[in-house]
Order: C-alpha cells, then structure tokens, then sequence
C-alpha cells in the first residue's frame, strides 16, 4: 500500500503541537518562590487543589490564591487607611486568631497600609495578668518574612510598615494637628457597632461583615465630617486600632473552606521555634521506638495531650480531675496504654501529677518538652519566655499522632482544628462540635450551651 506523504505545513503544526505538549507536561501544577521550605508561598489558581499539601504541618507553604481571591473582590480600596492588630493579648491561640480576623477586617475596610502586629506581653510573675508586659515585636512568635511576602503575593495593594512612625504623612499630620505623640492619632473602632445586633448575644459573631466594608467607610466620611477633618488620604491618613476582643468576630466558613484552610498560613512560627519543635517530635519518636521495641513491638507513634489547669485558666473551665480522667479515658480508647505520651502544660508540678496517674492507670509513659532536649537545645528553651514555649509545645502537638485536648481552650481547638486539616486539605470540612473527634484529635468539655461552653469559638477560629 501506497503511504500518503504529509504536506510541510501539516508536519511543521504537528511538531509545533509536541513541542507545546512536552512544554505543558514540564510545567509544575505550582507556581512557587524560591524560599526555603519553611517559608514557601504557593500561588496558582482555585482548580489547584494541591493534594499533596500537608496544612496541618507548623511548616506548611502558604497557599496565597484563597486570600488573593478576596483581595480582588475588594473594589473599594482606601488610600491613607492603615489598620493596627496589636490589640490582641493571651496565648498563641488567642494572638494568631485576633491578628487573622485583624487582617482579615483591613482587607474588607479597603485598607491599603498594616503595620506590622506587634505582641502583647503577658506578665512574667502574675500569668493571668495579660497586659502587664508591654508589647514585643511580631518576631517574638511569628516570621516576619512569612507575613510579609504571604501578604505581598496575595494581595499587593497592601503595604505592610515596621512601625507607626514610618507610615507616609503620619509625622507630618501628628505636627500639623500638635498632637503629643502618634498615639493620639489612633482611632478604636468596635466593628460589631458598625451593624444592627438585636437579639444577638455579644459574644457571638458579627453578623454584619458581609456589609462592614461599606459601612465603615461611610463611618470614616461621617465622621471626618462630624469632626471637620479632611477626607482620609494618602496626606491625611487615618489609623484604625480594632478594639480587644475581637478576634472570634468573623464567621469564618463565610469565607469559604479553602480561604479557612489557608489563611492561618500567614502565621508561621519562628525558626527556633520550629527547630527545638522538630527535634522534640525526632526524640519522642525514638522513645516511643526504644519503649515499644521492649515490649515486644515495633511503634514510633506517640499520643500528645493539652492539660490547661494552669493558674490563668478559668474557673469555669473543666478541672484538672476532669481533664485527667477524660485523657486517661482516652488513651485506653486509641490503644496508646502502655506507650508514650507528650503532655503540653506550661505547670511542672501539674505535669508531673498527670504523669505519676497515667502510669498507676494505663502504663503510659508521659513525657514533655523538658525531658526530650539536652544540652544547648534545652538551654534555648529555657531561656524563651511562658508563652514562646507554649509555641514549642503548639508545633509538637500537631505532628503527634493523635491529640487529646480541652475545650474550650483556644490553645486545644486551634490545635485539633489545624490537625483537622490534613483529613480534607484545602477543601477540609469544618470540625465536628462536641463529636467523637475526626480520627486525628479529640477534646474533652462541656457543648451544650452555645455562648456558656464556648462553642461560638469553633465558628470564629482560624486553623
């Protein structure tokens, strides 16, 4: 049989095909910086859903297209707007969750200036005093690259500024005006006022954020009338300090899942911080090796547990018996008795109570972060403050392999709530309320009432 050439122009859009298919299969399904792991910022498109992706990991990249999708639908940026999130006080779980919802109120408001957060200190002598201690800069939980450049690929109209002092006009308008100090040009706004609230509780969420942003700025114009002040501009800026307690405001599934599963990506933790968390999981790993191997076994896997019975805890909070016996209940539950077990308690002589029951009960050996670091790495530890160890004990906690915690502390649900992460990825659906857990994590408490037990938290938290 005779073959039919093909013509050159035939050939010539053939081989242009293959080329354009051999170009299509070398591209990356992800358009990454060139960070280190540890501060990988991930853009792409919603079809990339990036199965591959742990969210649940302290390290995990931050998926910038969620965030970038809400910046773009944000038509109605304000030049010389600049919001403040320094407001926050507590632990970890409380500071993440007000600098999110912070954030997430500038993007709305039309913000075009942050300052970079700072972090309220909490009092060395007296923990439950939580404003005594001044502020400390964003690098004393956070990276300030991860912050910056997550915020910068997502939504680059906003512009992030060390300090208050080095916002455009700020000085000049603070002279202009004879105010004392830039302090005084600062404006507290309460962004539940901005909506009518009748009949809701106060610690509920605001149901109104589908309409703050217009609403706060036709406050911004009344006002600048009322007070006869120039309208907000890039010589005239207005700062905006959201009042305390803000940070269970915003309905976050409102948002979407995959904006929920990635937003907290902005927050990643200190390098050091990381680095003594890694080398605390290495060593439980090997103890739970080294323990399992004399029984006849042969098991890396560790359970981890919060206990908050701390002196700041509250007094309506389940007490240490109540936590224990639920834990204890726990650990036979998911087969750890007779294993090894992280505790996660900023109380030695609590911990070392925990420990002594869990080995008269179960035979669970009962470590922390104390007993797990030697020589420099323990030193390092011991030089960070109550709060920043608890950021050691936060990242430890989410690598363990399986999670017992209490509600309501912010510290337990924002922990099961990022461990929750890796069941559904980006599309993860929200934590089952007072369940059995998801597999990964499950928290002892009271969930009967919506506002008493806390339980408007686990709508307003960021994982």
């Amino acid at each position: 049989m005779r073959r039919q050439r093909i013509g050159l122009p035939v050939a010539l859009l053939i081989l242009l095909f293959m080329i354009w298919g051999i170009q299509l299969s070398r591209r990356a399904p992800l358009a990454a910086s060139s960070q280190s792991p540890g501060a990988l910022i991930i853009t792409g498109s919603p079809q990339h859903h990036y199965p591959n992706v742990d969210l649940s990991s302290p390290r995990a990249p931050f998926i910038a297209w969620p965030l970038a999708r809400i910046c773009t639908e944000t038509t109605a940026w304000v030049p010389g707007l600049v919001f403040l999130c320094d407001n926050n006080s507590g632990g970890p779980g409380n500071i993440r969750n007000y600098i999110l919802t912070c954030v997430r109120y500038a993007v709305e408001a039309g913000a075009t200036s942050l300052v970079l957060p700072r972090i309220r200190v909490r009092s060395a002598d007296h923990l439950a005093d939580l404003f005594r201690g001044g502020h400390a800069p964003f690098g004393y939980m956070f990276s300030e690259t991860r912050f910056r450049e997550g915020l910068a690929a997502a939504c680059p109209r906003v512009v992030v500024y060390a300090a208050l002092e080095d916002v455009p006009y700020v000085l000049q308008k603070v002279a202009r005006e004879g105010l004392p100090d830039v302090e005084k040009m600062v404006e507290r706004v309460a962004p539940k006022d901005l909506g009518r609230r009748a009949g809701c509780d106060l610690r509920d969420q605001n149901r109104h954020t589908d309409r703050f942003g217009d609403r706060f700025r036709a406050w911004l114009d009344e006002s600048a009338l009322e007070r006869r002040l120039p309208a907000v501009g890039i010589e005239s800026p207005r700062l905006i300090r959201l009042q305390w307690g803000v940070l269970w405001d915003w309905e976050v599934m409102r948002d979407g899942p995959e904006f929920v599963a990635t937003f907290g990506g902005l927050l990643m933790f200190r390098d050091d911080v990381l680095n003594l968390a890694h080398a605390v999981v290495r060593a439980m790993r090997r103890e739970a090796g080294r323990i399992s191997n004399n029984a006849g076994q042969a098991n890396e896997s560790f359970l981890a547990i919060h206990l908050r019975s701390e002196e700041d805890a509250l007094k309506e909070w389940p007490t240490y018996e109540v936590q224990a016996a639920g834990f204890i209940t726990e650990v036979g539950r998911r087969g750890f008795k007779g294993g090894v077990a992280y505790l996660a308690s900023g109380s030695e002589s609590e911990s070392q109570k925990f420990a002594d029951e869990a080995w008269s009960e179960m035979q669970l050996n009962v470590r922390t972060k104390y007993d797990m670091l030697h020589g420099q790495k323990l030193e390092t530890l011991k030089s960070m403050t109550w709060d920043q160890q608890a950021l050691v004990d936060f990242a430890v906690l989410l690598e363990s392999d399986y999670f017992v915690g209490v509600s309501p502390s912010s510290f337990s649900i924002n922990v099961a709530l990022k461990r929750h992460l890796q069941i559904g990825g980006l599309l993860a659906r929200p934590w089952k309320v007072g369940g059995t857990g998801d597999g990964r994590s499950w928290v002892v408490g009271n969930f009967e009432n919506y506002w008493d037990d806390w339980l408007f938290m686990y709508d307003g938290m960021w994982p």
